[in-house]
């Protein structure tokens, strides 16, 4: 398991709204919704820590997903403000990605899950 707040700096809390179950169901319903997708986890951590990598670094990083898949997925996550696209315009192109603030403001929230999921399998031995 890979901890995530080792390689990120925290962002600044900000308060906390009031939730009822109602709110947080949309929300979580939201969430999931944008993080929806097989790859998009898998490209958010090769991105964690500031990393700047250019399309054919995450294609290495991720050897079984195929080209046009890995295209859909940064496409979705530049769409909803979590990766940034940058072009470099040059002979060869070069197009690089990154995590926007926003974006690296997941690394929280998923190294929670990751020790979520490290207590069952503690739980199981």
């Amino acid at each position: 398991m890979t901890r995530t707040d080792e390689k990120v700096r925290y962002l600044p809390e900000s308060e906390a709204e009031t939730l009822t179950p109602l709110s947080a169901a949309s929300g979580v319903e939201n969430v999931l919704r944008i993080l929806e997708g097989r790859w998009k986890l898998v490209i958010l951590f090769h991105l964690f820590g500031g990393k700047v990598l250019r399309f054919s670094d995450l294609e290495r990083a991720i050897p079984a997903i195929s080209q046009k898949m890995l295209i859909q997925q940064l496409r979705q996550m530049g769409a909803d403000g979590i990766v940034r696209r940058i072009v470099h315009h040059q002979v060869p192109p070069k197009v690089e990605y990154c995590l926007t603030d926003w974006g690296q403001a997941l690394c929280p929230a998923l190294d929670a899950l990751l020790k979520w999921a490290a207590q069952k399998g503690s739980a199981d031995a």
